[in-house]
């Protein structure tokens, strides 16, 4: 076996900062920040009739042969393996479409992987499957001579995503494809796939997108962005599924959730482009309370000890804080004032004590057209 041509890409993991549970319905605004830990990716094409992937996060490399656009595996992958990697193949999946549309071939590629998101495999809660999604397609189209945008990229990490979960908004993908901190409105996924299904990929990668925006947004003035895990890792698929089991959607509870939800979020938005630090962090806290609010009506279970221990402290040193994402464990995020470092070490040396690991994160940086 011979190799050929190689191309690293990295895509970094994501915070939401306010948006969570109603940025699912498209059109409804979120506010994310990509941070500075990320997935990467070296893509290599083979001779092979295939495609090898190998990830740290599984114990051994995957062969997948392609079949009518497929990538069928062995009988004897395991279930564990096909569920870390679920979102691998469907990333080299759709790309192959956008290739077989174009009349070109399907390559042999060994894909390896390796994450930053993770913690001995326990998961941070920083967007590992959106940023994997986003790293693939970014390495495999510039393998491929594919040459596309930002945008085209975004678009088909959506489209591979909505494949595998029609629920989750994309708001993971554009943070990993643009970087930095953006204002974000999810398409209608349902749109998009019957779309893909009827007039192909790349018809999809050129009509408008009911609903959809992203925007790039100044970083706020004045403030820093502390990160804590709680060590506890939670499924967004489970706890928006779980939402959904709830017969809550349309009622006048989520209509009231998602117009409250659409003002703190817009309200943020002109914060950060105002560089108004203390008008962000009453939006920050107007995010927390109707997190807590929908978890007292609902009983998701958003808002754990630790995540409430989380918030108490950060806004005990004046700061605000709030879950990032669906809750339920991963990270909690608080912004503090930069310039009160006293206050900043106090909040880590109380989350530490409420079993809450601040972690080593910041924003990182737009990313770079290619």
């Amino acid at each position: 076996m011979t190799s050929g041509p190689t191309v690293v890409r990295s895509a970094p993991g994501k915070l939401f900062v306010a948006g969570e549970y109603a940025v699912v319905d498209p059109g409804t605004p979120a506010v994310l920040v990509a941070v500075d830990r990320e997935i990467t990716v070296t893509a290599t094409r083979s001779d092979a009739a295939g495609v090898v992937i190998s990830s740290d996060l599984v114990p051994r490399a995957v062969h997948r042969r392609w079949l009518d656009g497929r990538l069928h595996a062995p009988g004897t992958e395991n279930g564990e393996t096909r569920g870390a990697l679920a979102h691998v193949v469907s990333a080299v999946e759709t790309v192959g479409r956008l290739l077989a549309e174009r009349g070109l071939p399907l390559p042999g590629l060994d894909i390896a992987i390796s994450s930053r998101l993770h913690d001995d495999g326990r998961k941070y809660g920083l967007g590992s499957s959106g940023a994997v999604t986003v790293a693939v397609i970014d390495a495999l189209q510039s393998l491929c001579g594919l040459d596309l945008s930002l945008d085209a990229r975004y678009r088909l990490a959506v489209i591979s995503s909505a494949g595998i979960d029609p629920k989750g908004s994309g708001g993971d993908l554009a943070a990993s494809t643009w970087g930095g901190w953006i204002a974000y409105q999810a398409p209608d996924r349902a749109f998009v796939l019957d779309l893909t299904r009827r007039h192909g990929i790349g018809e999809a990668l050129r009509t408008p997108w009911p609903g959809h925006s992203v925007r790039r947004l100044p970083a706020p003035r004045g403030l820093t962005l502390e990160v804590g895990w709680t060590g506890k890792p939670a499924s967004t698929t489970s706890l928006v599924s779980g939402l959904h089991r709830r017969t809550w959607r349309g009622t006048a509870s989520h209509r009231a959730f998602v117009e409250t939800s659409t003002d703190f979020v817009r309200a943020s938005v002109t914060a950060l482009e105002a560089g108004d630090g203390q008008g962000l962090l009453r939006q920050i806290r107007r995010a927390r309370r109707e997190l807590a609010r929908l978890d007292d009506e609902v009983g998701l279970g958003i808002f754990t000890p630790e995540l409430t221990a989380l918030c108490g402290a950060a806004e005990a040193a004046g700061g605000a804080a709030k879950p990032s994402g669906a809750g339920g464990g991963d990270c909690g995020i608080a912004l503090l004032d930069a310039g009160a470092p006293h206050d900043i070490s106090q909040v880590r040396q109380r989350w530490a004590a409420a079993g809450v690991l601040p972690l080593p994160v910041r924003p990182a940086p737009e990313g770079i057209e290619q």
